[in-house]
């Protein structure tokens, strides 16, 4: 599957297409929990791009600092949330499309309030949801901070390996992809018909499976970026790692299995498509993995066993070491050198304890990762 989707992605990208002269009315929806530090530089971001009849509505979810304050002081719109036991991002969104239902827009288009948007982005997300009826994914990129760390930035390539290789991949063969937390635009009436008020860890994720399998799968825009920065605390990078690699896994095992169901039942190759990108694990994961069936392989020949599963574990081994030096050529050079690369095992065996806590400590509650300004 990853070598599928990284060859696919080898060919350039076909130019943009111009911006569209007129465009829906656009809702930016920014759900925001302590975020005072980061919040502005966001809102600059975005309010150049703001046509006649848009709007930002910022939904201070929790907040114990002066989120709200700084968002008025902006000039955009904000309403604030307080809730002792429901807390997570699916609330905070679920209170904000309430809201907007009073006039609703035609294209609501999320943000993280620590995202930059680039120049763009909100017309070309909100122009492809209206025309296609469905929602659509920017491409979302995290930058390792100034001076980071060779670890850091194989953080960084792994990144651009799941939220820009494996999407585009799929974007030739016009398949959809998972929904990745920001930048993301959405119908009016997909978005106020949705079940946001969870507090799933990966909410995201679990939002593109539920309307994948509804029938509108989301679609994928490499035009349109949105980026933002890993922190730099160690205990910041640990619980974000922690959230999102648990919650993938565990979306591997609750939703993956019925979304490839849904699409054989259907006879949909794009909807099967989707369910088994949705079971790829995270890059390290699947290293360990290759590795680990490779070292049984060679255990079993060593004791007088058959040598095809020691064949098959090693072919893995080589498609995905292909897949790896592929992406990373063609896509991951700006970000770490080759010798840099090489330290790459030093990150996957470090990520050993982050997998063994999915087994016997899991993380179900949503939280949320701290700012390097806490």
């Amino acid at each position: 599957m990853l070598l599928a989707q990284v060859l696919l992605a080898l060919f350039p990208v076909r130019a943009a297409a111009a911006l569209p002269r007129s465009r829906p009315r656009t809702a930016i929806l920014i759900p925001a929990h302590n975020e005072e530090a980061g919040l502005l530089a966001t809102l600059a971001s975005l309010q150049p791009q703001l046509a006649p009849g848009d709007r930002i509505l910022v939904v201070a979810d929790n907040c114990r600092d002066r989120t709200a304050d700084v968002a008025r002081m902006a000039g955009v719109d904000v309403i604030e949330r307080h809730h002792d036991q429901l807390r997570g991002k699916g609330y905070a969104l679920d209170f904000g499309v309430q809201a907007l239902a009073a006039t609703p827009p035609d294209v609501v288009v999320i943000v993280d309030a620590d995202c930059i948007v680039a120049d763009g982005a909100i017309a070309r997300l909100a122009g492809l949801a209206a025309q296609h009826h469905r929602p659509v994914q920017a491409l979302y990129l995290m930058h390792s901070p100034a001076g980071a760390s060779a670890l850091k930035k194989i953080a960084e390539f792994a990144w651009i390996v799941k939220n820009k290789v494996r999407p585009l991949g799929w974007f030739r063969l016009h398949w959809p992809c998972q929904l990745m937390g920001t930048g993301m635009a959405f119908p009016w009436q997909t978005i106020s018909a949705a079940r946001l008020a969870t507090g799933h860890i990966v909410e995201d994720m679990k939002l593109g499976a539920d309307l994948a399998v509804a029938g509108s799968a989301p679609m994928f825009c490499p035009h349109a970026l949105v980026h933002s920065v890993f922190p730099t605390s160690n205990e910041g990078v640990q619980s974000q790692r922690t959230r999102w690699e648990h919650g993938h896994l565990s979306m591997i095992t609750s939703l993956a299995p019925a979304t490839l169901f849904a699409g054989v039942r259907r006879a949909s190759a794009s909807l099967f498509a989707f369910g088994l990108d949705l079971c790829v694990p995270p890059l390290a994961l699947l290293v360990l993995l290759v590795c680990s069936l490779a070292g049984l392989g060679v255990l079993l020949a060593l004791f007088g066993g058959p040598i095809a599963p020691l064949v098959v574990a090693l072919l893995a081994g080589a498609m995905l070491g292909a897949a790896i030096l592929l992406a990373w050529s063609r896509h991951g050079r700006a970000v770490l050198s080759g010798k840099e690369l090489g330290l790459a095992v030093v990150y996957v065996l470090a990520k050993i304890p982050l997998y063994f806590r999915f087994l016997f400590q899991r993380q179900v509650a949503w939280v949320r990762s701290k700012r390097d300004s806490e």
